[in-house]
């Protein structure tokens, strides 16, 4: 049976949870394993207080007993751990596989550190492939879409099943399929100057730290430079 490199890079990163920190649980496959593995830390008798960008990863750290809090009773974190979609050399990430993008982008920007952690395939040369989520309100949405294509990607809404898909937060999905993104940065401020958008999964001088699990079984570990 082969190595599970998710699992691998999962794990290591949830070493670097310390006693009394407050933790950002991330969403998708990987984080899944650290919530998993920090269940299993916190059974053991670490005393964390957390927090949780989805409801899926809420609900699987209830059923482990990770103690979660609310937003207002916790103020900053100490460290985030959570996937990615693609990441770069320069820790630039493309989020929002899952749907989660908005809430992780939250969570992470209130976040001392943010350890990434992903498969290698994950690991790319230029941001692109991964289609971009974009986060949009309902509202004249039509013409959102129109306004992302302006930016020389071409946006689908995603869908579940025959009905569009809704975030947690009751908005559509974008995936802005861009193929090679030359700068991360100045697309990111495209975005952001469009109405309608609620949050773009490009994430920017936020990860500090990214653990690679390899197919092999080794890990890589990549460190940047933090804008925050």
């Amino acid at each position: 049976m082969g190595v599970n490199v998710k699992q691998l890079a999962a794990e290591k990163a949830v070493e670097y949870v310390m006693d009394g920190m407050k933790v950002g649980l991330g969403t998708g496959s990987t984080a899944y394993w650290a919530i998993a593995k920090l269940g299993e830390r916190v059974r053991e008798g670490l005393q964390v207080t957390c927090v949780a960008t989805s409801r899926a990863s809420e609900e699987q750290a209830r059923g482990l007993g990770i103690p979660l809090v609310g937003f207002g009773e916790i103020g900053s974190l100490d460290l985030t751990i959570d996937g990615a979609d693609e990441l770069d050399g320069k820790l630039q990430l493309i989020k929002g596989g899952g749907g989660a993008l908005l809430r992780e982008k939250i969570v992470a920007a209130n976040s001392t550190r943010m350890i990434v952690v992903a498969d290698e395939s994950k690991a790319v040369h230029t941001l692109g492939k991964f289609p971009l989520p974009v986060e949009i309100v309902p509202f004249a949405w039509e013409w959102t879409v129109a306004e992302l294509a302006k930016l020389g990607g071409v946006p689908q809404l995603r869908r579940s099943g025959e009905e569009l898909y809704l975030t947690d937060n009751g908005n559509y999905i974008a995936d802005c399929h861009f193929e090679v993104i030359t700068s991360a940065p100045e697309l990111a401020l495209a975005l952001q100057a469009i109405p309608g958008v609620v949050e773009h999964g490009l994430f920017i001088g936020i990860a500090s730290l990214a653990i690679i699990g390899r197919n092999d079984g080794t890990i890589d570990i990549l460190e940047g430079e933090s804008h925050r």
